[in-house]
């Protein structure tokens, strides 16, 4: 069976590779590798992210599905306010979402964990993903209905999907859950949904 980012353990030999970003106006470096998503570069989708929406202000955030740490670390880098907490599956992904975070001076407010050492009670004001959609359909449900709860009262989730990925299907499936969802912006191929909990 081949392996994929979301494998916990990737095990194709790990080696290095680093690109520099600018995200809201902040340059950030990046150690990405081999068996975690968007090696060497920023991905389309999360370029649309970043493109179509501007920086939160503050509060506890959540980087759902965090890879290296791109989403989780430009909040932490533009909000001095915030305090993200990154979760991911695969322990590679992990390693380098911490090594960056700590290389970019952001380790204070940044922490990258697997999903079962997020504290049973933590909630967060936003979560921010970029989901991993290819994990398939029922895995992504549960996905979601597991950390859209851990919202705070008049929270948020926006999230960048693929239009041809089942974005907007995604879209009514969420609001069929009782989560209102609507569509923020369309680039690309892709739209940007945000979530709120009444």
């Amino acid at each position: 069976m081949p392996e994929h980012y979301f494998s916990a353990d990737p095990g194709v030999p790990f080696e290095r590779e680093a690109f520099t970003a600018e995200l809201w106006g902040h340059e950030l470096r990046f150690d990405t590798g081999s068996g975690v998503f968007s090696r060497g570069h920023l991905d389309h989708a999360t370029a649309v992210l970043f493109k179509e929406l501007e920086p939160p202000v503050q509060g506890q955030f959540l980087d759902l599905g965090c890879g290296y740490g791109v989403i989780g670390l430009a909040i932490a880098k533009a909000v001095p306010l915030a305090n993200v907490t990154a979760v991911d599956v695969n322990e590679r992904a992990l390693l380098l979402a911490n090594d960056n975070a700590r290389a970019a001076g952001l380790a204070s407010r940044f922490v990258a964990c697997l999903p079962e050492q997020v504290p049973s009670d933590q909630v967060f004001d936003e979560i921010w993903s970029n989901p991993p959609i290819r994990i398939g359909k029922d895995a992504l449900h549960e996905l979601l209905l597991t950390w859209l709860p851990r919202l705070a009262p008049g929270g948020r989730m926006v999230m960048v999907v693929g239009k041809n990925l089942g974005a907007d299907s995604l879209q009514r499936w969420l609001g069929e859950q009782g989560w209102p969802t609507q569509r923020l912006a369309s680039s690309k191929g892709f739209r940007v949904l945000e979530t709120r909990r009444a």
